[in-house]
């Protein structure tokens, strides 16, 4: 259990690269960065930073049982952490969504952690509904304060808590529990919410992440205006988000590919809650329960027009970036042997641990093995609501390709 925080100023010192790279405005310290202290820790502590000159030179939250032992709140000057310094921060973030979205779109990201000043937390919003997640122990002793401020400032009808796998127990500790109600009343897992006029369910008690992944949205979008008449193959579908859209934008018919069932059941709840649309209503809807690489390397012959690869990510720490990159070469080359001539792929990465060169490269390279040549119609990166800024936040990659089939080179 996280303990209060101690009345005795927590003073810390760190290397020279680490003051750097606090000058510079990356937010993490690491543990092994951590040159002198005046006192243990304890998770939950504000640790203040000083430079070899001893003067001020940021603040941050202490976690004591993580590599990542501080998350910077504020560098530069000497500034209070009070209630007026979270609700600033917070009026900030939502200012930067001020407009962004329209009465179509109720399901979108509030908070992204650091790169909104909140380092650790995200904050969704799902039609009346909020979700707050935490990815360190170290918001607890702050939670209560935190939501207050959300309950006063956004007024949601409900605000549902969850914690990282790290943080549970912790949280339980705490007296918080996962997928509890910070307040009222409602115990639905399923929060039905817009987006781009699209009626999808969040799973918000026990979905992943917070309950849907809104940072596929633009891309979503984007599929949606290149998907008239064709047959399309959603591979690791999930939710159907990527379906759904395809058949809004006119598709002939659409594939799920998902080795989990709870997850194609949800799909199919989607298309359902979207069935007044007649192009959704028209499109022919079918689902494929299997692993998606074993399947996709079964090929026989193209089927589809349109092919999305939509993988979980497959490096969750560094030491997996090599064997992933390997991956998503095998991935699209195994799924561009199912598509058609003049097809389109969209090929997606939410591995941080992979650059956005490195995933597009591999992409290229196996439609370079391919045969015939492609056209790539545009590479994109996060939602604005999801904006990055420094780059271990920036995971989001997707690559649009259209092939060419017949000689030559790709390009």
């Amino acid at each position: 259990m996280p303990a209060p925080e101690s009345p005795r100023p927590l003073r810390v010192r760190v290397s020279p690269a680490a003051e750097r790279a606090i000058r510079s405005g990356h937010p993490w310290v690491y543990s092994d960065s951590i040159r002198d202290q005046n006192r243990e820790g304890a998770t939950g502590d504000l640790g203040v930073i000083f430079d070899r000159r001893d003067r001020f030179l940021a603040l941050g939250l202490w976690d004591a049982d993580s590599p990542l032992r501080i998350r910077i709140l504020h560098a530069g000057s000497p500034t209070p952490i009070d209630d007026a310094f979270w609700r600033t921060r917070l009026e900030t973030a939502l200012a930067r969504r001020s407009g962004m979205f329209g009465p179509d779109t109720t399901g979108y990201r509030c908070l992204y952690g650091e790169s909104d000043g909140w380092p650790g937390l995200v904050l969704d919003r799902y039609g009346d509904t909020l979700v707050l997640k935490t990815y360190t122990a170290a918001w607890l002793p702050r939670l209560g304060t935190i939501i207050a401020l959300l309950r006063d400032r956004l007024a949601p009808a409900r605000l549902v808590l969850r914690f990282s796998r790290n943080t549970k127990a912790a949280a339980e500790a705490a007296g918080f529990q996962d997928g509890a109600n910070a307040w009222a009343a409602g115990e639905d897992d399923r929060v039905p919410f817009l987006e781009n006029g699209l009626t999808f369910e969040a799973e918000v008690i026990r979905g992943q992440k917070t309950g849907f992944f809104l940072d596929q949205r633009d891309n979503r979008q984007r599929l949606e205006r290149r998907t008239r008449g064709a047959d399309v193959l959603n591979v690791f579908s999930y939710t159907g988000g990527f379906s759904l859209y395809a058949a809004r934008g006119g598709a002939r018919s659409v594939t799920d590919l998902d080795i989990s069932a709870h997850a194609l059941a949800q799909a199919r709840r989607n298309f359902a809650c979207n069935a007044g649309i007649p192009a959704v209503a028209s499109a022919r809807h079918e689902q494929i329960q299997e692993d998606a690489f074993e399947w996709l390397a079964a090929a026989s012959k193209p089927r589809f027009d349109v092919l999305v690869l939509d993988p979980p990510s497959l490096a969750r720490r560094e030491s997996e970036r090599a064997e992933a990159l390997v991956a998503y070469g095998r991935l699209a080359g195994s799924g561009l042997r199912w598509l058609r001539p003049g097809g389109l792929l969209l090929a997606a990465s939410c591995s941080a641990h992979v650059s956005a060169p490195e995933f597009f490269t591999a992409v290229r390279t196996a439609a370079s093995r391919r045969g015939g040549s492609f056209r790539e119609l545009e590479t994109t990166g996060h939602p604005a609501d999801h904006a990055a800024t420094f780059a271990e936040a920036a995971y989001l990659k997707a690559i649009f390709l259209q092939w060419e089939p017949g000689s030559g080179r790709s390009r």
